[in-house]
């Protein structure tokens, strides 16, 4: 592993295998879900193997993964349109070669049953039960909730993983939640949520999840990069197509994992039906707007910071932060 963090960091060839085939070591950004699946896939239908690849998946670390991208501990990672955009900032000189997810899959989340909450307005005054501290969340909470007509005000308590729990109980009013998991659990559970969706109150949409790596290293290696993106790409495209055999695929993958086998199989279903696919019913690509405008709405809210922790002096420039060039018929 430090042969290869150095052969990234540097811009180095790429690193091989024992098997003659190119390595390429891919971190997650958690435990795997379904946010994952096209990456087993691709690894079960053959399809790195196809274009010469051996991708090892890293296991999950508490470090995140633009920040190990940069330094080269890893050649591609799973990651998010906002931290990604945060990390920018600082100084990480990443690029997302692909989105996962089209739209924003977090929600403002509340119980169903409370007939009192039927709007984002209605949130001034109540308690927010967050899993742990949002840069962006609580801000994009209380824009939503300003353009739905109310103040924006309302308490937050900090509750890790157990803010759910409190949620399902009506200890807290609401919390963010990702609608194809927290979201399809709470319904398996009998206490279903209903959501609102930030972009849908003035919010910018944004690739909830989407695949970055180190630029430098793409830019040094564009036909290792190609061949592994497509690859990718074709193996999340199937999981879009195909999301039950997909599903348990990414089950079979990862014995033990899963409390619920169904969770996997209803979330795989919602992301097929809702996230995966643009307008044209491709998955992986991503627009200039949609990137522009995250980071100028991050930007207004004073929320981006230089690597000295100072706020930005002016709006960060997203065109290096993503591109469409290594996806299939790009």
């Amino acid at each position: 592993m430090a042969a290869l963090s150095a052969c990234a960091g540097s811009g180095g060839s790429p690193t091989p295998a024992s098997s003659g085939t190119t390595l390429i070591t891919f971190a997650l950004d958690w435990t795997p879900n379904t946010n994952h699946t096209g990456l087993y896939v691709a690894i079960n239908k053959g399809y790195f193997a196809a274009a010469g690849l051996d991708v090892q998946v890293l296991p999950y670390s508490q470090s995140s993964t633009d920040t190990l991208i940069n330094s080269g501990a890893a050649d591609f990672g799973i990651s998010f349109q906002n931290t990604a955009t945060f990390a920018a900032a600082a100084g990480v000189a990443n690029t997302s070669v692909m989105s996962v997810l089209q739209h924003d899959a977090t929600a403002i989340g509340v119980l169903a049953s409370r007939k009192d909450i039927t709007s984002p307005k209605d949130l001034d005054g109540k308690t927010f039960g967050t899993a742990g501290p949002s840069a962006t969340f609580p801000t994009e909470a209380a824009d939503a909730i300003r353009n739905a007509g109310g103040t924006g005000n309302f308490s937050r308590v900090t509750l890790g993983t157990s803010a759910y729990e409190a949620l399902y109980a009506g200890k807290v009013d609401f919390t963010s939640a990702f609608k194809t998991w927290e979201g399809t659990d709470a319904t398996l559970r009998g206490t279903p949520m209903k959501f609102f969706n930030l972009h849908d109150y003035g919010v910018p949409d944004q690739y909830s999840v989407i695949i970055e790596g180190n630029r430098e290293w793409i830019t040094g290696h564009p036909d290792v990069t190609r061949k592994f993106v497509q690859a990718l790409q074709k193996g999340y495209q199937y999981a879009a197509a195909e999301p039950d055999a997909a599903a348990k695929i990414l089950i079979d993958a990862n014995p033990g994992i899963f409390a619920d086998d169904q969770l996997v199989y209803k979330s795989q279903e919602e992301l097929s039906a809702s996230y995966l696919k643009d307008a044209d019913g491709q998955v992986g690509t991503q627009t200039a707007d949609q990137w522009k405008q995250l980071a100028d709405f991050l930007y207004k809210a004073a929320l981006l910071a230089d690597e000295s922790g100072k706020p930005l002096s002016k709006p960060l420039d997203t065109t290096a932060l993503f591109t469409n060039e290594y996806l299939a018929g790009k």
